[in-house]
């Protein structure tokens, strides 16, 4: 199975945006990202077994590309993801907050928190996914999890 790179961008641009977002935390810098992950697609030329590997392919390539410009030097005197946040469209307000208090996460838990929540994808799949085993994965997402719930419930405490 093979789409043309239109139709693969218009399926799945957001998803790799999104992904690449929360690793990077910057707008442009998962732009960057989204464009890498569709020209490769477009250079690799090889056909997938069904739409899931092909989303798969895509959001393992975007995460591996946002994780090597995060490492790159310049990046550290770059704007901070919190001043793209005016610029991200949220369908409702509490949205904000909670994307907020994710990406406030470190990267491996935020990592996992966004693919498991956002991408619906099973343990199983994220462990293959990310290379890791499927103990990491659980142990990710439940620290992960407990990390966001002290974030939110300070946020609530300090609105009383």
């Amino acid at each position: 199975m093979r789409l043309s790179a239109a139709e693969a961008y218009e399926k799945y641009a957001d998803r790799v945006f999104a992904a690449a977002f929360s690793v990077c935390r910057d707008r442009a810098d998962a732009d960057d990202v989204t464009q890498d992950t569709f020209m490769r697609y477009l250079d690799r030329g090889q056909d997938y077994r069904d739409e899931d590997h092909l989303k798969a392919w895509l959001l393992r390539v975007a995460v591996n590309r946002a994780r090597d410009m995060t490492r790159a030097f310049w990046r550290r005197n770059r704007v901070p993801w919190e001043d793209t946040m005016a610029e991200l469209p949220f369908e409702e307000p509490a949205d904000r907050g909670l994307f907020a208090a994710v990406m406030g996460l470190p990267e491996k838990y935020r990592v996992v928190i966004h693919l498991f929540y956002y991408e619906d994808y099973s343990v199983s799949r994220l462990a293959a996914l990310l290379d890791l085993r499927e103990g990491t994965v659980k142990s990710r997402l439940s620290r992960g999890r407990a990390l966001l719930k002290n974030i939110l419930m300070e946020d609530w405490n300090d609105d009383e």
